[in-house]
């Protein structure tokens, strides 16, 4: 049976400008890190894959030393703390309901399940806060039948194609068999460069990005009954009207929508 693999922040569910840029803010205040940025400035930030690597992207010399953060052992404990922190903050706005999931997102999960795809999620965050996100977004019937892949399983982060590597080798289907769903050019190319077909459901913070590669680009997935989905590239002319359902996911795979693999990863395992 095909996988359909999701992205989290941003595919399913509106969570960087709502969740993961105010859990920033609040844990460099409580951390006395003189740092608040602005919408515009996290949406630099959010090119950087994962948070830890985005709290890291702070550090000046000048910032270094105010904070006496003297070797890198000082500074890798204090990311680490700030990044634990930051999660529990996340993951208390993820369940108190201020990021509902993108439209689609049940619709498409439940079609998918109810015909016997392999579900799951690669994302970079940390696994606690994409478990809270996925639960939050499909519900926890649902969300049981997810494997996730998350945080530092892999060595190299988005826009390297190691985790969606590991997600074919783990699932134990080759990239003809597996679509992802991405909102990002960095999520984008890791997913192409792992030689898998996939959707890109633009964010607020992705829309002017380069998707060269991708096999259909859309607003969101869409609902037949709510927002309808907006077709911005449709190179395999799968013809979406309002809706991505799972019978265009499946044309996709039928109309060889895989790009061919262009990396191994950074471990040395080719592409299954």
């Amino acid at each position: 049976m095909p996988a359909l693999i999701f992205d989290c922040d941003g595919v399913l569910a509106d969570t960087e400008q709502y969740g993961h840029l105010p859990a920033f803010n609040r844990t460099f205040a409580e951390f006395g890190v003189p740092v608040q940025w602005s919408v515009d400035e996290y949406a630099e930030r959010v090119k950087i894959g994962g948070g830890k690597e985005r709290m890291r992207s702070i550090l000046t010399p000048a910032l270094v030393t105010e904070l006496s953060l003297n070797d890198d052992s000082s500074t890798d404990a204090a990311i680490l703390a700030w990044h634990k922190r930051k999660t529990e903050i996340y993951k208390g706005l993820v369940e108190s309901g201020v990021m509902p999931a993108r439209p689609g997102i049940v619709r498409v999960v439940r079609e998918a399940h109810d015909a016997g795809w392999t579900l799951a999620v690669a994302s970079t965050s940390a696994e606690p806060a994409v478990r809270a996100v996925l639960t939050h977004a499909v519900g926890d019937d649902l969300a049981a039948h997810f494997a996730v892949f998350a945080g530092d399983v892999v060595p190299a982060k988005k826009p390297a194609p190691d985790i969606y590597l590991l997600a074919l080798r783990e699932l134990g289907v080759s990239q003809h068999e597996a679509i992802v769903v991405e909102d990002s050019g960095n999520g984008m190319r890791a997913a192409v460069d792992a030689g898998l077909a996939t959707v890109v459901t633009v964010s607020g913070f992705t829309r002017e990005e380069d998707f060269t590669g991708a096999a259909l680009v859309v607003s969101s997935l869409g609902d037949p009954d709510g927002e309808q989905a907006e077709v911005l590239e449709d190179p395999h002319g799968v013809g979406v009207r309002g809706a991505v359902t799972l019978a265009t996911l499946q044309a996709l795979l039928d109309a060889g929508a895989a790009p061919p693999a262009s990396h191994a990863s950074s471990t040395g395992t080719e592409t299954p």
